[in-house]
């Protein structure tokens, strides 16, 4: 007769089975982001499933937009149960892209439907940056 030897106490075939590697998940797949280009604007969809509008803030400084976002839930185990496997992201997230020193908080509209938030700003005008365009000059040595 063989005995196979008792894994742990408080054995737990879910847990076990979640906690095996093949689950991990090494890729942020908060704020996803599309970027397109559409009648002189770029229009940027950020997907935030689950969050609402008042836990978004959008910045401008230094020329960089700033989206961030907060999930504050708070786990009660006792009330709603032990997890055994949790994906959905809880705390506060944010994503910055570069767009210039030009661009003002006016400029930028901002609506938020069905969990994806989009942005639309101009983009700028290409005479204006060719106009703009500096060297940097490269030394002989």
């Amino acid at each position: 007769m063989m005995m196979i030897p008792r894994r742990k106490d408080d054995f737990d075939l879910f847990e076990d089975l979640f906690s095996d590697p093949f689950f991990e998940r090494r890729e942020n797949k908060i704020m996803k982001t599309d970027i397109k280009e559409k009648d002189g604007n770029y229009v940027i969809d950020i997907d935030l499933p689950g969050y609402n509008k008042e836990n978004i803030q959008i910045s401008i400084e230094n020329g960089y937009l700033t989206i961030s976002a907060n999930m504050d839930k708070k786990v009660e185990h006792e009330k709603d149960g032990k997890f055994i496997h949790q994906e959905r992201y809880v705390g506060q997230c944010s994503r910055s892209f570069y767009v210039g020193d030009d661009l003002k908080e006016a400029d930028i509209k901002a609506t938020f439907k069905n969990g994806t938030l989009q942005l639309t700003l101009p983009k700028p005008s290409t005479q204006k940056a060719e106009k703009e365009r500096k060297y940097i000059p490269i030394d002989e040595n």
